[in-house]
């Protein structure tokens, strides 16, 4: 078979490879227009979605009572964060959640708090408070008053394994958020989460505001300490104003299955013994345990006494309010006291196993001072343990079931 080409006159072979061009330019053009038309589809597309969670939002974030307030809440999935949400809500706050639904403990418990929330009319977007660009979306959406930050990757033990994420979820996403409300205008006031992790061996009890908490005994309690400094820092140079709450031993329904309360009850249920530690001279731990119900409470009273910032997009324009208060129950009860409660709410009986504490840098007696929040706050924990206990157990067998042990 002959080539044509080989063969095609002058004038052939032109006619032929201006031909081909055409069709390469035909092609490209054809290419280039379904491209912009994809893309233009996909703008589309992302203006809308991002249009309808905006529409979303703001009716989250509506505010229904008279000189009410408008919150955004980060970890509002997780144990306290649901419960705060709730209790704003149904006062007339407009409330938006955040949360990005880790696997720490599992995301089906997390999963149903959201659609608790949501029943309730409290929007949760799913994401992370380190996203700038989640967070520009938010406050160009929402003049929010006020921020509850409870987001933070929990838990002293697992600090061990990955000290990573608490660098980045303690730390750099807690930076992250205060650039955005530097610089919002208004600035919001902020309550966050700090810990009663913060306190050691090394400080008396019953540990108050106003001892020295440096250093901190373990990585999970150093990142928090670490950011007490930083919110000091940004009240001090741009006028936010910003109360830390040093939260103790909580406990609850819908509570944190990696605390040992949780993982109490599974054993008795399932026949298995526990284990029950003692300090290095056989004295057993002790424990400030504090009712999520009255947890709440301090956490709203917290927002609703913090004073306004007084910085406007980025830049100071007066002192603002700096608090830090301990919220904890104020009487210390110890671990073997806590299972006898469980034990009586069930009905069953468990085999202890007893051990000496690993040296992980946990307190052995933790006894709080609340005097200033009682003071500052009108904090008064309402919930003895004997009753925060049987109303947990009521949930559990209502969640879990009985005698399997929780859902994965």
């Amino acid at each position: 078979m002959e080539d044509p080409f080989i063969h095609s006159t002058p004038t052939q072979f032109k006619s032929r490879r201006l031909t081909s061009i055409t069709i390469v330019f035909l092609w490209v053009l054809f290419l280039l227009s379904f491209t912009a038309s994809y893309l233009t589809l996909i703008n589309s597309d992302h203006r809308f979605l991002q249009t309808s969670l905006q529409k979303t939002v703001r009716a989250s974030a509506h505010i229904r009572r008279a000189n009410g307030i408008s919150v955004l809440v980060t970890g509002a999935a997780g144990f306290i964060g649901s419960h705060v949400s709730l209790a704003l809500k149904a006062r007339g706050d407009g409330v938006v959640g955040v949360d990005n639904f880790g696997s720490y403990y599992g995301r089906s418990l997390k999963m149903t708090r959201r659609d608790l929330l949501d029943f309730h009319g409290v929007f949760v977007v799913d994401g992370d408070v380190n996203d700038p660009r989640l967070l520009s979306m938010l406050f160009n959406t929402v003049e929010f008053t006020h921020v509850m930050h409870l987001a933070a990757q929990v838990g002293v033990q697992y600090a061990v394994e990955n000290p990573y994420a608490y660098v980045r979820s303690n730390i750099a996403s807690l930076v992250t958020l205060l650039e955005k409300c530097k610089s919002a205008d208004p600035q919001p006031a902020i309550v966050w989460a700090s810990s009663g992790s913060v306190y050691g061996p090394h400080n008396k009890v019953p540990f108050s505001e106003m001892d020295q908490v440096d250093p901190p005994p373990t990585l999970y309690a150093s990142t928090k300490r670490t950011g007490e400094e930083i919110t000091h820092t940004y009240n001090r140079l741009y006028g936010l104003s910003i109360t830390g709450l040093r939260f103790f031993t909580v406990y609850g329904p819908w509570g944190r299955p990696d605390m040992a309360y949780f993982s109490f009850i599974r054993n008795i249920l399932q026949g298995r013994p526990i284990t029950v530690y003692q300090d290095k001279n056989r004295v057993d731990l002790a424990r400030d345990f504090i009712y999520i119900d009255d947890i709440v409470k301090g956490c709203v009273a917290s927002l609703d006494t913090t004073g306004r910032s007084t910085g406007s997009g980025g830049s100071k324009n007066g002192s603002a309010p700096y608090r830090i208060f301990n919220l904890g129950n104020g009487s210390p009860v110890t671990v073997p006291a806590l299972v006898t409660i469980l034990e009586e709410n069930l009905k069953m009986k468990v085999t202890k196993d007893v051990v000496g504490m690993c040296g992980n840098g946990d307190d052995s007696f933790a006894y709080v001072n609340i005097s200033l929040a009682e003071r500052e706050l009108g904090f008064k924990p309402a919930t003895d343990l004997r009753t925060g206990l049987r109303e947990f157990v009521k949930w559990y067998l209502w969640y879990y079931g009985n005698p399997l042990g929780p859902k994965s």
